[in-house]
């Protein structure tokens, strides 16, 4: 069951962006983002980059176990420092260089991976490119992640209202929270979907009575890149 709630939000979440961002103007494209130095292209590259990697990480040998959660997965460590920091934005440049029509591409590649997540087993084990033996469901709330954090950014550079699904806001919601549900958490501070994510992801600041409430709720903080 939780696999399937992963793979709706999955391609609730990319259909979304994929549909927010269609027709947009070269103008548009080359906005700048709070992801710097990345423009609007380059970080719609960056995501494709990120979920196509589903892709290698089927086609290689399973492991025997997994060891690593989606919260583990976010730990801070290599991963995340300079070097590797310098050569994801080297390849999202590089792979939005090469796009003729950017949102085509992210369709096709999030359509595919969604079409191999459903038809892989509940237990179907993978290694990350980082080492990490992970659940495959696991590793697809990952995506989740990367669709839905970076669909605020991309929002945020076009002006636009956020386009958060509910199916990916439920998903991380019980990523991000240990012990209530989002929706107390929000009836709590008054906060919709995107603003608990903004704020649970280092995107908008919080102010000293959410800073407690966040705190008694024990949300899981995760190091992004």
């Amino acid at each position: 069951m939780r696999k399937k709630l992963v793979e709706q939000a999955f391609r609730a979440e990319a259909g979304a962006l994929g549909a927010a961002l269609a027709g947009l103007g070269a103008g548009e494209w080359a906005r700048p983002t709070r992801c710097e130095p990345w423009t609007v292209v380059e970080l719609l590259a960056h995501v494709r980059v990120a979920v196509g990697r589903v892709e290698a990480m089927l086609a290689g040998p399973e492991p025997e176990r997994a060891e690593v959660t989606a919260v583990g997965y976010y730990r801070p460590d290599e991963r995340f420092d300079a070097a590797t920091n310098r050569a994801r934005i080297a390849l999202a440049r590089d792979t939005a260089d090469g796009d003729t029509d950017p949102v085509a591409a992210f369709e096709r590649t999030w359509q595919g991976v969604a079409d191999r997540f459903e038809g892989e087993a509940e237990a179907r084990v993978v290694r990350t490119r980082h080492g990490d033996p992970m659940l495959l469901t696991e590793f697809m709330i990952t995506r989740v992640v990367e669709s839905a954090v970076h669909g605020l950014d991309l929002a945020d550079a076009l002006d636009r209202p956020a386009w958060l699904t509910d199916e990916a806001s439920e998903v991380l919601e019980e990523l991000l929270l240990t012990d209530v549900d989002g929706a107390s958490v929000r009836a709590a501070l008054g906060w919709d979907r995107a603003t608990l994510l903004r704020k649970a992801t280092g995107r908008a600041e919080l102010d000293a009575a959410e800073r407690a409430e966040v705190a008694r709720a024990g949300i899981t903080w995760l190091t992004l890149g």
